[in-house]
Protein backbone atom coordinates (compact mmCIF):
# COMPACT_ATOMS: atom_id res chain seq x y z
CA UNK A 1 0.00 0.00 0.00
CA UNK A 2 2.58 2.08 0.70
CA UNK A 3 4.12 1.33 -2.72
CA UNK A 4 1.65 2.42 -4.38
CA UNK A 5 1.56 5.71 -2.93
CA UNK A 6 5.01 6.80 -4.31
CA UNK A 7 3.98 7.27 -7.84
CA UNK A 8 5.68 6.71 -10.87
CA UNK A 9 9.37 7.51 -10.70
CA UNK A 10 9.61 7.77 -7.75
CA UNK A 11 11.61 4.83 -5.07
CA UNK A 12 9.53 3.36 -2.68
CA UNK A 13 10.90 4.28 0.99
CA UNK A 14 12.90 1.99 2.91
CA UNK A 15 11.90 -0.92 5.09
CA UNK A 16 13.24 -0.92 8.74
CA UNK A 17 15.26 -3.94 8.06
CA UNK A 18 16.92 -1.86 4.93
CA UNK A 19 17.40 1.11 6.57
CA UNK A 20 19.24 -0.82 9.24
CA UNK A 21 21.38 -2.37 7.12
CA UNK A 22 22.84 0.73 5.21
CA UNK A 23 23.33 2.29 8.69
CA UNK A 24 25.55 -0.55 9.62
CA UNK A 25 27.56 -0.66 6.28
CA UNK A 26 28.02 3.02 6.88
CA UNK A 27 29.26 2.77 10.21
CA UNK A 28 31.93 -0.37 9.21
CA UNK A 29 33.19 1.97 6.18
CA UNK A 30 36.94 1.70 6.86
CA UNK A 31 38.05 4.74 9.17
CA UNK A 32 41.59 6.10 9.73
CA UNK A 33 41.68 5.97 13.74
CA UNK A 34 42.47 8.28 16.38
CA UNK A 35 45.69 6.38 17.08
CA UNK A 36 46.27 5.50 13.24
CA UNK A 37 46.25 9.55 13.03
CA UNK A 38 48.53 10.15 15.79
CA UNK A 39 50.91 7.33 14.07
CA UNK A 40 50.72 9.52 10.91
CA UNK A 41 51.86 12.82 12.28
CA UNK A 42 54.44 11.09 14.08
CA UNK A 43 56.02 9.63 11.14
CA UNK A 44 55.77 12.57 9.04
CA UNK A 45 57.69 14.68 11.49
CA UNK A 46 59.94 11.86 11.92
CA UNK A 47 60.22 12.10 7.94
CA UNK A 48 60.71 15.77 7.57
CA UNK A 49 63.47 15.61 10.18
CA UNK A 50 65.51 13.28 8.66
CA UNK A 51 65.02 15.34 5.76
CA UNK A 52 65.55 18.97 6.39
CA UNK A 53 66.75 18.68 10.01
CA UNK A 54 70.38 18.81 8.68
CA UNK A 55 69.87 22.09 7.75
CA UNK A 56 69.27 23.05 11.17
CA UNK A 57 71.65 21.15 12.73
CA UNK A 58 73.49 24.20 14.54
CA UNK A 59 76.96 22.40 14.60
CA UNK A 60 79.04 20.01 12.43
CA UNK A 61 77.72 16.14 13.77
CA UNK A 62 81.15 14.73 13.65
CA UNK A 63 83.13 18.55 14.97
CA UNK A 64 85.09 16.96 18.10
CA UNK A 65 85.36 20.15 20.78
CA UNK A 66 88.04 18.18 23.98
CA UNK A 67 87.09 21.63 26.13
CA UNK A 68 83.62 21.01 26.43
CA UNK A 69 83.48 16.68 26.79
CA UNK A 70 80.16 15.45 28.22
CA UNK A 71 78.18 19.14 28.65
CA UNK A 72 75.08 18.61 30.16
CA UNK A 73 71.39 19.11 28.34
CA UNK A 74 69.96 22.65 28.62
CA UNK A 75 73.19 24.30 28.46
CA UNK A 76 73.43 27.55 26.72
CA UNK A 77 75.05 26.26 23.65
CA UNK A 78 74.24 22.72 23.78
CA UNK A 79 70.59 21.85 23.84
CA UNK A 80 71.00 17.82 24.14
CA UNK A 81 74.18 18.59 25.61
CA UNK A 82 77.69 16.89 24.35
CA UNK A 83 79.49 13.41 24.06
CA UNK A 84 82.26 11.94 24.91
CA UNK A 85 84.31 13.74 22.65
CA UNK A 86 82.90 17.39 22.74
CA UNK A 87 80.27 16.70 19.53
CA UNK A 88 76.91 18.07 19.74
CA UNK A 89 74.18 15.74 20.37
CA UNK A 90 71.41 17.46 19.06
CA UNK A 91 72.83 18.26 15.77
CA UNK A 92 73.96 13.87 15.71
CA UNK A 93 70.43 13.33 16.27
CA UNK A 94 69.32 15.15 13.63
CA UNK A 95 71.85 13.47 11.40
CA UNK A 96 71.32 10.21 12.26
CA UNK A 97 67.38 10.58 11.34
CA UNK A 98 68.08 10.35 8.28
CA UNK A 99 70.73 7.02 8.46
CA UNK A 100 68.64 5.41 10.44
CA UNK A 101 65.13 5.76 8.44
CA UNK A 102 66.69 5.32 5.35
CA UNK A 103 68.15 2.22 6.18
CA UNK A 104 64.62 1.35 7.43
CA UNK A 105 62.64 2.24 4.37
CA UNK A 106 64.64 1.64 1.66
CA UNK A 107 65.74 -1.71 3.12
CA UNK A 108 61.58 -2.56 3.27
CA UNK A 109 61.32 -0.80 -0.40
CA UNK A 110 64.01 -3.00 -1.65
CA UNK A 111 62.39 -6.46 0.40
CA UNK A 112 58.95 -5.55 -1.78
CA UNK A 113 60.74 -4.89 -5.21
CA UNK A 114 61.98 -8.03 -4.62
CA UNK A 115 59.54 -10.25 -2.61
CA UNK A 116 56.57 -8.84 -4.93
CA UNK A 117 57.75 -10.04 -8.25
CA UNK A 118 58.88 -13.75 -6.78
CA UNK A 119 55.57 -13.88 -5.35
CA UNK A 120 53.58 -13.83 -7.70
CA UNK A 121 55.99 -15.59 -10.44
CA UNK A 122 55.34 -18.63 -7.46
CA UNK A 123 51.84 -17.96 -7.03
CA UNK A 124 51.04 -17.92 -11.14
CA UNK A 125 53.08 -20.90 -12.59
CA UNK A 126 52.61 -23.27 -9.92
CA UNK A 127 54.12 -26.40 -10.04
CA UNK A 128 57.94 -26.62 -10.32
CA UNK A 129 58.31 -22.89 -10.24
CA UNK A 130 56.19 -22.54 -7.40
CA UNK A 131 57.32 -25.62 -5.13
CA UNK A 132 61.17 -24.22 -5.97
CA UNK A 133 60.92 -20.48 -5.73
CA UNK A 134 58.78 -20.90 -2.28
CA UNK A 135 61.17 -23.87 -0.65
CA UNK A 136 64.29 -21.20 -0.66
CA UNK A 137 62.09 -18.81 0.64
CA UNK A 138 61.27 -21.60 3.92
CA UNK A 139 64.40 -21.99 3.96
CA UNK A 140 65.13 -18.09 4.91
CA UNK A 141 62.08 -17.94 7.18
CA UNK A 142 63.34 -20.54 9.24
CA UNK A 143 65.35 -17.86 10.63
CA UNK A 144 64.22 -15.40 12.83
CA UNK A 145 64.26 -11.95 10.58
CA UNK A 146 66.86 -9.60 12.69
CA UNK A 147 69.11 -13.17 12.78
CA UNK A 148 68.83 -13.02 9.48
CA UNK A 149 69.60 -9.72 8.73
CA UNK A 150 72.92 -9.89 11.45
CA UNK A 151 73.97 -12.99 9.74
CA UNK A 152 73.34 -11.54 6.29
CA UNK A 153 75.60 -8.41 7.12
CA UNK A 154 77.92 -10.00 8.99
CA UNK A 155 79.19 -11.83 6.03
CA UNK A 156 80.48 -8.35 4.52
CA UNK A 157 82.21 -5.12 5.23
CA UNK A 158 79.67 -3.16 7.37
CA UNK A 159 78.63 -0.03 5.89
CA UNK A 160 74.83 1.52 5.56
CA UNK A 161 73.92 -0.37 2.39
CA UNK A 162 75.41 -3.80 3.60
CA UNK A 163 72.92 -3.04 6.25
CA UNK A 164 70.16 -2.16 3.77
CA UNK A 165 71.22 -4.82 1.81
CA UNK A 166 70.90 -7.30 4.51
CA UNK A 167 67.83 -5.98 5.92
CA UNK A 168 65.82 -6.30 2.42
CA UNK A 169 66.48 -9.95 1.85
CA UNK A 170 65.55 -10.19 4.82
CA UNK A 171 62.30 -9.24 4.28
CA UNK A 172 61.94 -10.56 0.99
CA UNK A 173 60.55 -14.16 2.21
CA UNK A 174 57.61 -12.36 3.97
CA UNK A 175 56.38 -10.39 1.09
CA UNK A 176 56.78 -13.08 -1.35
CA UNK A 177 54.21 -15.83 1.10
CA UNK A 178 51.60 -12.71 0.97
CA UNK A 179 51.91 -12.17 -2.55
CA UNK A 180 51.93 -15.52 -3.48
CA UNK A 181 48.68 -16.25 -1.47
CA UNK A 182 46.78 -13.59 -3.50
CA UNK A 183 48.14 -14.72 -6.94
CA UNK A 184 46.66 -17.79 -6.41
CA UNK A 185 43.53 -16.43 -5.29
CA UNK A 186 42.94 -14.25 -7.85
CA UNK A 187 44.69 -16.77 -10.87
CA UNK A 188 41.05 -18.98 -10.05
CA UNK A 189 39.01 -15.81 -11.14
CA UNK A 190 36.68 -16.09 -13.96
CA UNK A 191 38.51 -12.62 -15.60
CA UNK A 192 42.05 -13.92 -15.21
CA UNK A 193 40.72 -17.76 -16.83
CA UNK A 194 39.13 -14.96 -19.49
CA UNK A 195 42.04 -13.76 -20.58
CA UNK A 196 44.14 -16.90 -20.80
CA UNK A 197 41.68 -17.99 -23.49
CA UNK A 198 41.30 -15.03 -25.45
CA UNK A 199 45.60 -15.89 -25.46
CA UNK A 200 46.89 -13.06 -23.42
CA UNK A 201 50.47 -13.28 -22.81
CA UNK A 202 51.59 -14.03 -19.17
CA UNK A 203 53.23 -10.92 -18.46
CA UNK A 204 50.36 -8.76 -19.70
CA UNK A 205 48.24 -10.62 -17.31
CA UNK A 206 50.57 -10.72 -14.50
CA UNK A 207 50.51 -7.19 -15.17
CA UNK A 208 46.96 -6.34 -15.86
CA UNK A 209 45.13 -8.99 -13.90
CA UNK A 210 47.02 -9.86 -10.81
CA UNK A 211 49.43 -7.31 -9.63
CA UNK A 212 46.27 -4.44 -9.04
CA UNK A 213 44.80 -7.24 -6.72
CA UNK A 214 47.95 -8.08 -5.08
CA UNK A 215 48.99 -4.55 -4.14
CA UNK A 216 46.99 -4.19 -1.49
CA UNK A 217 48.14 -7.13 0.91
CA UNK A 218 51.55 -6.45 -0.30
CA UNK A 219 51.04 -2.95 0.62
CA UNK A 220 49.71 -3.61 4.40
CA UNK A 221 52.88 -6.06 4.71
CA UNK A 222 55.14 -3.44 3.71
CA UNK A 223 53.89 -0.49 6.07
CA UNK A 224 54.22 -2.84 8.99
CA UNK A 225 57.42 -3.95 7.81
CA UNK A 226 59.47 -0.78 7.78
CA UNK A 227 59.44 -0.22 11.96
CA UNK A 228 61.04 -3.24 12.25
CA UNK A 229 63.32 -2.46 9.59
CA UNK A 230 64.08 0.32 11.31
CA UNK A 231 65.03 -1.03 14.78
CA UNK A 232 66.34 -3.85 12.42
CA UNK A 233 69.05 -1.00 11.17
CA UNK A 234 69.44 0.73 14.81
CA UNK A 235 70.43 -2.52 15.97
CA UNK A 236 72.85 -3.70 13.59
CA UNK A 237 74.37 -0.66 13.84
CA UNK A 238 74.65 -0.91 17.05
CA UNK A 239 76.60 -4.45 16.68
CA UNK A 240 78.98 -2.63 14.75
CA UNK A 241 77.83 -4.46 10.96
CA UNK A 242 76.31 -1.11 9.99
CA UNK A 243 76.67 2.24 9.88
CA UNK A 244 80.46 2.65 10.81
CA UNK A 245 81.66 6.18 13.03
CA UNK A 246 82.14 8.62 13.07
CA UNK A 247 78.68 9.02 10.84
CA UNK A 248 75.86 9.61 13.00
CA UNK A 249 73.73 6.96 13.60
CA UNK A 250 71.36 6.35 16.41
CA UNK A 251 71.77 2.85 16.82
CA UNK A 252 75.72 3.67 16.27
CA UNK A 253 75.17 6.32 19.26
CA UNK A 254 73.93 4.16 22.07
CA UNK A 255 76.46 1.97 21.50
CA UNK A 256 79.17 4.38 21.77
CA UNK A 257 76.92 5.60 25.20
CA UNK A 258 77.44 2.47 26.95
CA UNK A 259 80.59 3.18 29.01
CA UNK A 260 78.88 6.47 29.50
CA UNK A 261 75.63 5.60 30.80
CA UNK A 262 76.18 6.37 34.43
CA UNK A 263 77.96 9.92 34.24
CA UNK A 264 76.13 10.92 30.81
CA UNK A 265 72.90 9.18 31.03
CA UNK A 266 71.44 11.33 28.15
CA UNK A 267 74.08 10.25 25.63
CA UNK A 268 71.54 7.02 25.68
CA UNK A 269 68.41 8.11 26.43
CA UNK A 270 68.09 10.08 23.27
CA UNK A 271 68.68 8.35 20.76
CA UNK A 272 67.20 5.47 22.54
CA UNK A 273 64.01 7.35 22.96
CA UNK A 274 64.00 8.41 19.24
CA UNK A 275 64.37 4.87 18.03
CA UNK A 276 60.92 3.97 20.44
CA UNK A 277 59.50 6.77 19.11
CA UNK A 278 59.92 6.29 15.53
CA UNK A 279 59.24 2.39 15.64
CA UNK A 280 56.23 3.52 17.22
CA UNK A 281 54.93 5.81 15.22
CA UNK A 282 55.13 3.69 11.88
CA UNK A 283 53.54 0.81 13.69
CA UNK A 284 50.85 3.22 14.58
CA UNK A 285 50.45 4.23 11.00
CA UNK A 286 50.89 0.56 9.51
CA UNK A 287 47.93 -0.48 11.64
CA UNK A 288 45.28 2.02 10.40
CA UNK A 289 46.49 1.15 6.89
CA UNK A 290 45.69 -2.21 7.27
CA UNK A 291 42.57 -1.37 9.00
CA UNK A 292 41.69 0.49 6.07
CA UNK A 293 42.68 -1.40 3.53
CA UNK A 294 40.86 -4.52 5.53
CA UNK A 295 37.95 -3.42 7.86
CA UNK A 296 37.03 -7.05 7.54
CA UNK A 297 40.00 -8.14 9.93
CA UNK A 298 39.03 -4.90 12.39
CA UNK A 299 37.65 -6.27 15.80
Amino acid sequence: MTAGLAGPGVPPPLSARAAARIVRAASTRPRFSTLATVGAVGSLIVVLVAVFGPLAAPYDPNATNFGLVLVPPLSPHHLLGTDQLGRDVLSRMLYGARTTLAAGIVSTLLGTAVGLPYGMIAGYFRGPVDMVLMRVADVLLAFPFLLLAVGLAAISQPTLWTAVLALGVAQVPQIARIARAATLEVRGLEYVQAALVNGENDLTILRRQILPNVLRPVTVQTTVAIPASIVGAAILSFLGLGVQPPTADWGGMLAQAQQYLYQAAWLGIFPGVAIFLTALCFNLLGDGITDALNPRGRR
